[in-house]
């Protein structure tokens, strides 16, 4: 029986070009309360892969499964999937930004890329209830990395 077997219905697959193993173990160093499940390679007679390559790797970000996948350059990462980090204080905001923008790109509104390409949303947990407020979200729309108590302050203005 392969780790797949045993998969939540739906998982995340994340299809990367030959640096699935490498983008794993960073995302395993970022986010605590995560594993690597299991590795799947390549067999002998693929065409087209070399024998023991990584094909798929199963793991786990602080409880939520994911598969990476060594597809080849056909596909790339857009914004249109993301990723959003529900962080409960500034510090947990800050760890997560500064760790997943390294060597990527900062958006606005909490978005940023990854060195993978891969999008992500770093936001305050009770972000629902601050954006409701018009000046919040104005405040919002002018930040890259948000500042929760900025948001507040101007829900509260």
């Amino acid at each position: 029986m392969s780790a797949l077997e045993h998969s939540p219905r739906i998982t995340p697959f994340l299809w990367f070009d030959g640096n699935a193993e490498e983008a794993v173990d960073f995302y395993l160093s970022v986010f605590k309360n995560s594993r690597r499940l299991s590795v799947l390679r390549t067999p002998s007679d693929t065409p087209g892969a070399a024998a023991g390559q990584v094909l798929t790797i199963a793991f786990e970000l602080d409880g939520t499964r994911f598969t990476a996948l060594n597809g080849g350059p056909h596909y790339k990462f857009t914004p249109a999937v993301s990723f959003v980090v529900h962080c409960e204080d500034q510090d947990a905001i800050d760890y997560y930004w500064e760790r997943l923008a390294k060597g990527g790109m900062e958006i606005q509104c909490g978005w940023l890329v990854d060195k993978f390409g891969l999008s992500w949303q770093i936001v305050p947990a009770r972000i629902g209830e601050l954006v409701c407020n018009p000046k919040a979200m104005q405040a919002m729309m002018g930040m890259k990395k948000l500042d929760i108590a900025s948001l507040i302050r101007a829900a509260q203005a």
